[in-house]
Formats: structure tokens, C-alpha cells, sequence
């Protein structure tokens, strides 16, 4: 094969044919080691799935992302628009993380831990060898006429597909309105809840495209973490790998013909044939890779038949091939680990420091200050309260100085009930005497019963405001 021939996979993608067409894939049915280790975590992550929506932690959502009432639920602990600032630090955790584990790893987390793959692969891929075959068999139903058998085949996993999907809608759709709200939705049916039933055939339909049609076209094409790859691996960086040095020149194994000058691949093609994503990883580290270790085991298998050590597709890096040797820890891993444990550190320090009721006090727009009887200076104020516990709180109010006073013409919010939201308007009013020694400057303190909760401070213009900026 010549470097034109060598480097002509670069310049195509593995699922797009001559003329545009799209290649289907058809792996081979895995089997090994690695396979049954990501078995099992898959069966675990699809286990925690469907049941987040009915786990509790002290009685409330393990998870929940209700965005249509702007509430997110993690790990039991509510947050509310307020905690933005909280939600961005989760979020730029989670990046990092994952970017430290693709520069140690490569695309480890694509091959075991994705939603994409794991409902591929272990769901949807599992059914379609139940039904339809190994891959051969695929391919020959394919191209077979429409008889009876390919009808039915075809029709059984389309509808088992199906199926499926909607099963995943409904448990995406609890994560997203909670667990109870999703049960009166469907026992109400669509015509009581238009919107949420619509939804439902939306999320319905995305799935069943992505996983019956799109398939792996979401690593390869869509997936920008993909191809965001070649900027966080380097030759230190431990992915799937073919052992270049030993496994070349490869050639086919015959009986009677010397050995000596060839290496351990016998070009069997295994490697290829199992591939989820129709790439030779014999080429080398590719964007489509998502070291689902398919070509490891099949590879492994054909050494032990040969009588070769196992390991000529194996997790390594680039360095250890060449030089055998791996150096997990180096400065690019270093100072992503540093970020990470620094947005870690911020992180608990706000969640320590975090209030667990969200006050805000500000002057009522349009309105400015009164006189009383020509002594008493007044300000209304508009207060708004979210309670982000669960729990229902018993509040009382005091203000400093304290010889000023607090009025609630509607009453104060005196109890304030888990997850809720009220608002009130509240007029301060003090002397002109103690005005002159407050520097338009006031405190309201939000006690719990006896305990202090937080702590409002806000400003209160008066006569000569203006003259004393």
C-alpha cells in the first residue's frame, strides 16, 4: 500500500461513500473481556436512569431540571435562577473534569459512559442481533427482497424500537416536570394536557430517529466533543491504539510460508468488522474512535488462536508504544488539575455559605420619598422572598437603626412555605433627626425563629440627598 493509499482515510468519513452516499454500519457482534465490563456499567448507568425519577434523598428529587418553572433539583439540594452563579460552577466542573479525563484517557467516556452509546450499543444494537442477526445476516436482509420474514423482522424492531423511545421520552420528561407531575399527565390523558403530550411525541420522535436512523452519525458528525478531541490528546494522552511496531508488516497467516518477516497482524480485519463506527483503528488515533474497546477484544481473541501475546490493540499511548512506557502525570494534566480542584474549592465555599432563603429589597420603581407630618421621612420598598429548602420557615423582621420602623400594609410574610416564591411591599420610615445620622444607609436582618438568616442592606433617600453626593 503506498502513503497515498495510507493517508487516503483521512480525507473521508467512514459512514459517507462515493458520491455522498451514506455507508450503513454493520458490526460484528462484540464478545471478550472489555465487552462484558462495559456491559455491566451500562446496565448500571440505564438502571440509574430509569429509576432517578423515583429515587429521594429526605423526600425530594434525586434529580430534577424543571426549566419551565426555572427549578433544578441535584442530589435533593433545590436551586432557583438565583444560584445561577452555582449551576455555571457545576457546569464548568463537569467541562473540566471531562476535559482532564480526555487528556489523561482520550474518549474513554464515549465508549463506556455516553447516553448515545450506551443506548446504542447495549439497547438498541442488542435488539436489532436478537431480531435481525449478527452482522452478515444484517446485510442479507437488507438486500433481500420484501418477503415475509424481512417484513415481519424489520416490522418487529422498528415497533420494539419504537416502543423504546417512548419509554425514554417519558422517563426524560419526569426529569424534567418531576415524577408526580408526569404520573397526572398520563392518567389525565392528552386531552387534559395538550402541551405536555406534544412534548412527549417530540422527545418520542427524536429518539426513535437518532437510534433507529441517525445512529452513530451523532459521534461522527454532530458530536463537537468528537471533534474536539485532536486539541486535548497528545502523544501521552492513553486511548485505544494499534501497536504499530509489532503488528507491521502484516500479512495474511498460511501454513507452510515463514513468519519471520512479517509482524503479529495477520490483516484478519476483525478489528475493522467490529468497529460501531466502521473505522480501522490500524490507521491510527481517528476522530470517529470512542475506544469502545470492540477491536481489542477481537483482537485479543485472534492472538490467543495464533498463539500471540495479547495486546496488539490495547490501551497505551502513542509514547509508549514508540519508547514502552507511559507517563500519566504531565504539566498539561497538572494545571487542568489545579483549575479543577480550584473550581472545586469555590464551589463548596459557596454551597457552605449558600442562604437558604433568597431575599431582595428594593425601592418601588416610580415612587420617592414622603414627608409625615413634616418629621417623619417614608420609603416604600417592594420585597421579594424564595424559600429554596423544602422545609417551611417562620420569619420576623428588624432594621437598624433600630428607631426606625417597619410597615407592611398587607401584613408581612410571616410563614414562608418550601420551594415558594412571595413578595410583599414594606414602608421604612424614621425621624428627619435620625435620618441625619444614617447616611441614607439601612439594614432589614430576616431572622428564623431565633436565628439570623440574612442580612438586607439598602438605601433610604431623603430631604438633601442630591446636596450630599
Amino acid at each position: 500500500m503506498d502513503n497515498l493509499d495510507q493517508e487516503q482515510f483521512r480525507g473521508q468519513l467512514s459512514t459517507v461513500g462515493e458520491g455522498g452516499k451514506r455507508n450503513w454500519i454493520y458490526p460484528k457482534k462484540p464478545k471478550g473481556i472489555f465487552h462484558n465490563y462495559r456491559r455491566v456499567l451500562a446496565w448500571l448507568l440505564l438502571i440509574l436512569f430509569f429509576a432517578g425519577p423515583f429515587i429521594k434523598i429526605g423526600g425530594h428529587p434525586l434529580l430534577l431540571f424543571n426549566i419551565f418553572d426555572r427549578q433544578f433539583v441535584i442530589l435533593g439540594s433545590v436551586f432557583w435562577p438565583q444560584d445561577t452563579h452555582l449551576l455555571i460552577f457545576l457546569l464548568l466542573i463537569f467541562v473540566v473534569f471531562i476535559l482532564l479525563f480526555t487528556v489523561v484517557f482520550g474518549r474513554v467516556w464515549c465508549g463506556w459512559a455516553c447516553p448515545q452509546t450506551v443506548f446504542m450499543e447495549m439497547v438498541f444494537r442488542k435488539i436489532e442481533y436478537w431480531i435481525e442477526g449478527d452482522a452478515n445476516q444484517q446485510r442479507k436482509l437488507a438486500k433481500a427482497p420484501w418477503t415475509w420474514n424481512k417484513i415481519w423482522k424489520k416490522t418487529a424492531k422498528q415497533g420494539v424500537f419504537l416502543l423504546i423511545s417512548f419509554w425514554v421520552s417519558h422517563t426524560f420528561m419526569a426529569y424534567l416536570i418531576g415524577i408526580g407531575e408526569m404520573t397526572e399527565v398520563i392518567q389525565a390523558g392528552p386531552q387534559a394536557n395538550w402541551s405536555a403530550f406534544t412534548g412527549l411525541l417530540v422527545f418520542t420522535g427524536i429518539f426513535y430517529f437518532v437510534f433507529s436512523y441517525f445512529r452513530e452519525q451523532a459521534c461522527t458528525v454532530v458530536c463537537p466533543y468528537g471533534r474536539l478531541q485532536g486539541v486535548f490528546l497528545d502523544k501521552k494522552s492513553i486511548v485505544v491504539i494499534y501497536d504499530w511496531l509489532r503488528g507491521e508488516p502484516r500479512g495474511k497467516l498460511k501454513k507452510n510460508e515463514p513468519q519471520a518477516d512479517k509482524g503479529d497482524c495477520i490483516d484478519c480485519n476483525l478489528c475493522v468488522q467490529v468497529c460501531p463506527t466502521g473505522i480501522d483503528i490500524r490507521n491510527g488515533t481517528q476522530m470517529e474512535c470512542v475506544n469502545c474497546t470492540a477491536c481489542i477484544d477481537a483482537c485479543d481473541e485472534v492472538m490467543t488462536k495464533i498463539n500471540k501475546p495479547k495486546g496488539l490493540i490495547r490501551f497505551d499511548s502513542e509514547e509508549g508504544v514508540e519508547k514502552k512506557k507511559k507517563k500519566l502525570i504531565t504539566p498539561r494534566v497538572m494545571a487542568y488539575s489545579v483549575v479543577l480542584a480550584i473550581l472545586v474549592g469555590a464551589m463548596g465555599f459557596l454551597l457552605v455559605g449558600r442562604a437558604p432563603i433568597e431575599v431582595t429589597m428594593t425601592r418601588t420603581p416610580g415612587s420617592i420619598y414622603q414627608i409625615k407630618n413634616d418629621s417623619i421621612i417614608s420609603n416604600m420598598y417592594q420585597m421579594e422572598m424564595i424559600n429554596k429548602s423544602f422545609d417551611p420557615m417562620n420569619l420576623t423582621y428588624k432594621i437598624k437603626p433600630q428607631s426606625a420602623n417597619l410597615f407592611f400594609p398587607s401584613g408581612p410574610i410571616e410563614v414562608l412555605e418550601g420551594q415558594e416564591k412571595d413578595e410583599v411591599y414594606v414602608f421604612v420610615e424614621m425621624t428627619r433627626r435620625e435620618f441625619a445620622k444614617i447616611d441614607e444607609k439601612i439594614q432589614v436582618e430576616i431572622y428564623r425563629e431565633d436565628e439570623l438568616i440574612q442580612t438586607i442592606d439598602s438605601r433610604f433617600p431623603g430631604p438633601n440627598t442630591f446636596s450630599r453626593k
